[in-house]
């Protein structure tokens, strides 16, 4: 065993990418699809990563193939060793300088849907030949995991409460209440108290949309738990709802198309979250950049009495 590790600069990532292919493939045959090359070749690949590991790492079942126990216990490495190679690639890249390549950015589809629209419209326009792509999550404790991971160069979204790499304040965004036609409330464009609301029945975020927790957590700040009259995952749907007479529903300004700001009033005391990028390591030249297009964006402080998400 020793030998091996005194070895282990020897492995081809090559052969370990077409070992992790079959294995979410389920078979060599769909691998080998995948990866556009022939079965026999890649079966020699798989040979090769075999013998230098000692053992194999596929079974071979009557209609595919699944890992070996050593192949189950090598996966979480071999597919974080992946992820480390192409993010080193990437990192060369940004140092040498970012006149072509791909910046890939991992956020919220919250923030997708109005923060970002400006800096990717600007940065389209500055680096052409610079490709932006997105991975959105619809949890930011997902999405801190995979950036932790490398998935991208950075991502953007709510300030974490803990994290051990760089972080730089984008600025703070409000909530605001949208409620239905004919809300009591609804007739002035006074600040609305949370708390006023307490006895509706809400437009809601489904779990699966980070906006629940927050949403869950303003509430209880207010002293109560929203009763639920329907719930969604689309940001845009959820203020339609609202103002097809459904319940109120609680957004980050910015997602409420100009047409229908009329329709959005200020709370009392303000409810506000904390934007920021985040890296693994440090920000690479491209992703700098990117982040000053963010920063361009001016923001002003909330007041000395806003209600700041996430409570705790």
């Amino acid at each position: 065993m020793s030998e091996l590790f005194d070895h282990a600069d020897l492995v081809n990532l090559r052969h370990l990418r077409a070992w992790l292919t079959v294995v979410e493939e389920g078979s060599v045959t769909a691998g080998a699809r995948r990866l556009s090359i022939s079965q026999p070749a890649l079966s020699q690949q798989l040979r090769a990563l075999e013998r230098f590991f000692g053992s194999e790492l596929l079974e071979r079942l009557h209609r595919g193939v699944q890992p070996t126990p050593l192949g189950r216990a090598l996966l979480d490495d071999a597919r974080a060793t992946l992820v480390a190679a192409t993010r080193l690639a990437r990192q060369a890249h940004s140092i040498a300088g970012f006149e072509a390549g791909i910046l890939e950015i991992a956020t919220l589809p919250t923030l997708v849907d109005a923060t970002l629209l400006e800096p990717i419209r600007r940065w389209h326009r500055e680096h052409p030949d610079v490709a932006i792509r997105l991975h959105e999550f619809p949890l930011q404790s997902m999405m801190a995991e995979e950036v932790a991971m490398g998935v991208a160069d950075l991502a953007i979204g709510v300030r974490p409460l803990r994290w051990s790499g760089p972080v730089v304040t984008l600025g703070w965004e409000q909530f605001v209440v949208v409620l239905p036609p004919g809300d009591p409330l609804s007739g002035t464009k006074e600040p609305v108290s949370l708390g006023e609301l307490a006895d509706r029945s809400w437009v809601l975020y489904d779990p699966s949309q980070g906006l629940s927790d927050y949403v869950t957590a303003a509430c209880a700040h207010a002293g109560f738990r929203p009763r639920e009259a329907v719930s969604t995952s689309q940001v845009q749907a959820a203020v339609h709802l609202a103002l097809a007479g459904v319940g109120p529903v609680l957004v980050p300004s910015e997602n409420v198309p100009l047409e229908l700001a009329h329709a959005a009033r200020p709370l009392d005391p303000p409810i506000v979250w904390e934007l920021a990028a985040i890296t693994r390591t440090m920000f690479s030249p491209p992703a700098a950049a990117f982040v000053e297009l963010l920063r361009d964006r001016k923001r002003v402080d909330p007041p000395a009495d806003a209600v700041v998400l996430p409570t705790g």
